[in-house]
């Protein structure tokens, strides 16, 4: 589907379809098998194939539209709560298959315009997600969504969506699929004095020498970046930023970092759980505590830094302040880990 309203954000990433599950101290073994670690996300690689069969085979799974742009393009679809002047927009790559449809609905279904491009041959992406004890690993299977191409956003009818946005947002994940789109929009975004906005997302991304090239080519039009603190150290680290290790610190050499565009300056945005959020802006740093939660209360963390950062934008794009913008993401990464998976319960009651 085509966006039949132009949107005031636009979400550029990679969809992937979520297979869900709940294992226990005695599942150890998947993840000993697999090498994983929980609270933690990586890429698919061969030796992990097996394991999407083996967790439908072997544990009560759900399927949910998920991947961590179009999550937080559906959250802030979600915290908008129906005002019709407000609209998002999400373009990525699916395959023609009953996955691609399933998460083509469920996306439409959020309220999102979606904008997908179909590649005939290649099945949709899905992401293994093994929650245990609220903690989270994924393991991703880019498929189609690894196969986005530039030339569809070239489209006039697609590029014109670009042009009627006012703000921009990207997991760094999509920086392994298709920077040249990255770089198109953020261009784009600073010569028009728009708002681009980006994730660190993982830490493998600022490990692997050609992804940490192109997120340090897309950083200069960065106007807010958002990670957690894991992420930071790792961004530290790359940088060479030695015996830098502290979270707050880190966010303000990165608002320090060369801009391109001089109409507004650099945000930081760094979650650490259920650890206060660090803010920095205009060589300032303000901390915001996020909501309580108790721990019989929470069900599963996945998805929970894309719902603060959906929450987040869902005011921002307003013209909200900072700690406004903090308290619809808290609101929304509250919610969400309270629910199995990435899923908007019901209405949103989110008030300033």
């Amino acid at each position: 589907m085509s966006s039949s309203s132009s949107s005031i954000l636009l979400g550029m990433g990679n969809p992937l379809l979520d297979i869900s599950c709940v294992i226990t101290k005695e599942d150890d073994d998947i993840l000993e098998k697999y090498e994983l670690k929980m609270n933690n996300a990586i890429l698919a690689e061969d030796k992990h194939q097996p394991m999407f069969k083996e967790m439908v085979e072997k544990y009560d799974v759900e399927y949910i539209a998920g991947g961590a742009t179009q999550n937080s393009i559906r959250v802030c679809q979600w915290m908008f709560n129906k005002q019709k002047e407000l609209q998002t927009t999400f373009i990525g790559c699916i395959g023609p298959c009953e996955f691609g449809k399933q998460m083509k609905e469920a996306c439409e279904g959020d309220g999102v315009q979606t904008n997908y491009m179909i590649d005939e041959q290649t099945p949709t992406g899905t992401c293994a997600v093994l929650v245990k004890e609220g903690e989270r690993s994924l393991i991703a299977a880019l498929n189609a969504a690894n196969n986005y191409k530039f030339e569809h956003l070239q489209r006039a009818e697609n590029w014109k969506i670009v042009e009627d946005a006012k703000f921009y947002y990207s997991a760094g994940f999509f920086l392994t699929v298709s920077p040249e789109s990255i770089m198109a929009v953020a261009k784009h975004s600073a010569d028009e004095k728009k708002c681009y906005t980006m994730n660190l997302s993982a830490p493998f991304l600022m490990q692997v020498p050609p992804f940490l090239e192109a997120m340090m080519n897309a950083m200069p039009y960065v106007d807010v970046l958002f990670g957690n603190e894991s992420e930071a150290l790792t961004f530290a680290e790359s940088q060479k930023w030695e015996g830098v290790t502290d979270v707050a610190e880190i966010a303000l050499k990165i608002t320090q970092m060369p801009k391109a565009s001089a109409h507004c300056t650099r945000t930081v945005v760094f979650t650490q759980g259920a650890d206060a959020t660090i803010v920095a802006k205009d060589g300032k740093v303000t901390k915001y505590d996020v909501i309580k939660l108790a721990k019989e209360d929470l069900v599963d963390t996945n998805g929970a830094g894309d719902a603060f950062v959906g929450g987040f934008l869902s005011q921002y794009v307003q013209g909200k302040e900072i700690a406004d913008c903090c308290k619809g993401g808290n609101y929304a990464a509250n919610a969400i880990i309270q629910q199995s998976g990435c899923k908007c319960p019901g209405e949103s009651n989110f008030s300033l």
